[in-house]
């Protein structure tokens, strides 16, 4: 599974889906996650309504978690086949938040 999360710095997750300036890339396989890379993108920070183009530069991911997402950007992520999951925090404490939720609801 391959999961984006939106982050200013690389430690935190810290931002809305639509103001992603970056994404960190994680590959998770059972328990253990790996980074892959930094995405920069090309937002501007004082548009609206930019979650569909996060959603785009992350066509290869499963997930996509960020602090907050609006309604129109989940709809376009569920077309895409993309979970989007709203959490902060630092991303190593929110990844395993999130593969510890998988694993629970996937026992």
């Amino acid at each position: 599974m391959r999961i984006a999360l939106a982050s200013s710095n690389g430690d935190i997750v810290d931002l809305h889906l639509g103001k992603a300036v970056s994404l960190v890339i994680y590959d998770v396989v059972d328990n253990d996650f790996d980074f892959v890379e930094t995405r920069k993108l090309a937002i501007d920070k004082d548009a609206k309504h930019q979650g569909g183009d996060v959603i785009q530069e992350c066509n290869d991911c499963d997930v996509i978690i960020s602090t907050k997402y609006g309604f129109k950007s989940k709809i376009k992520a569920e077309d895409a086949g993309i979970k989007l999951v709203s959490d902060e925090g630092p991303v190593e404490e929110v990844l395993q938040r999130y593969i510890d939720h998988y694993n629970f609801m996937n026992s």
